[in-house]
């Protein structure tokens, strides 16, 4: 996983008006959990839509005064009309602990079904997984060089050391998928072969 490192600072009071007060100054109140200890927190709100500008899964270093926990981020919480975020929680990495987080799909490659006139549909842009911390990759990259109209990639089908996808194994990840152009030019080679048996 890639890292990125955050520095916030204990919060010492956690009621509704702290959180109010942190988030008028520009601060997110937040909680870690998932090691030996649970840690309020509050970091500041641009490092932390830094972090959301990114689709990859990180390994966020989170500094608290004399101690950095390693960790992801879990879950946000965001207002329901301005959709700024209100409050963070972050699940301690402890090594061979395994956590359930997800992990952004990734497309390589240039499909031989979309060359000829179909279309990529992407059904999961994020894949739930369960793995220890040191088994959990960046991300899931799919390689659809292969694939023709009608083809797809299945859940069942992305195999990654020490990592379990929690995705229903028949759901397709993403599809290469018919479109009128494609069918049009499908119907005109089905005539011109009849034509030419004709002939």
């Amino acid at each position: 996983m890639k890292q990125f490192k955050l520095s916030g600072s204990h919060r010492e009071n956690v009621g509704r008006q702290d959180a109010s007060a942190l988030r008028n100054a520009g601060r997110i109140p937040g909680v870690l959990y998932g090691g030996t200890e649970q840690v309020h927190f509050s970091v500041a709100e641009i490092d932390m839509n830094k972090i959301m500008s990114t689709s990859d899964t990180l390994q966020i270093d989170l500094n608290l005064g004399e101690k950095t926990y390693s960790s992801i981020l879990q879950e946000v919480q965001r207002h329901p009309v301005t959709d700024r975020i209100v409050h963070v929680d972050f699940l301690e990495l402890v090594p061979g602990k395994a956590v359930k987080t997800s992990l952004p799909v990734r497309v390589t490659g240039n499909s031989e079904g979309v060359k000829a006139g179909g279309r990529l549909a992407i059904n999961y842009r994020k894949v739930r997984v369960f793995a220890k911390p040191e088994d959990l990759p960046t991300d899931i990259t799919l390689d659809i060089t292969k694939l023709n109209i009608g083809d797809m990639i299945r859940v069942r089908e992305v195999q990654m050391p020490g990592v379990q996808v929690l995705e229903a194994e028949a759901s397709a990840i993403l599809a290469i998928q018919a479109t009128r152009a494609s069918m049009a030019a499908e119907q005109a080679e089905k005539d011109a072969g009849k034509a030419g048996k004709k002939k």
